[in-house]
């Protein structure tokens, strides 16, 4: 098979490139580092074996993160089991053992908030963007920001802090 291209990319820079944000996608979906591995690889294999044409670079970034974020609904549908609150903080670790930082406070969110506020706090994806590689209107996006916002106050504490 000759080398694909992806953009001017080789497969090896675009996996060297976006494997951090990929896996971090995966653990904030599963919580369990080897459902993540498994999403993880996943993903890259649709890449690898089913290429897409990219416009620019900056459209694998948001192809791989949609086809993660699928795999994880995927992993989840398909082994119908949820994970556990406890388990999920503490896979949020895998990030920092400090506790301001916003992966163990994310892990406490219900899924949907927290993909939208780790693409756009973590990711730096404009509301237009996230709703693109979700699949949702721009609306819903904003809306689902305010919402997880006053969430994650109240993980913080609220005003008193």
């Amino acid at each position: 098979m000759a080398q694909h291209l992806y953009s001017g990319l080789s497969y090896e820079q675009v996996v060297q490139k976006y494997a951090d944000a990929v896996l971090a996608v995966c653990m904030m979906h599963l919580g369990s580092p080897h459902d993540a591995d498994d999403c993880f690889q996943n993903t890259f294999l649709k890449l690898y074996t089913d290429p897409p044409e990219f416009r620019e670079e900056e459209h694998i970034k948001a192809w791989l993160l949609r086809v993660a974020i699928n795999e994880c609904k995927n992993f989840i549908r398909d082994n119908r089991r949820n994970v556990p609150l406890d388990s999920a903080r503490d896979a949020a670790a895998f990030h920092s053992d400090d506790q301001r930082d916003i992966s163990w406070a994310l892990m406490r969110l219900e899924p949907d908030y927290r993909e939208v506020l780790y693409l756009y706090y973590v990711e730096r994806y404009k509301v237009r963007e996230i709703g693109e590689i979700l699949d949702k209107n721009p609306n819903t996006v904003k809306t689902m920001l305010s919402r997880g916002r006053k969430r994650l106050k109240k993980i913080y504490g609220g005003d008193d802090q």
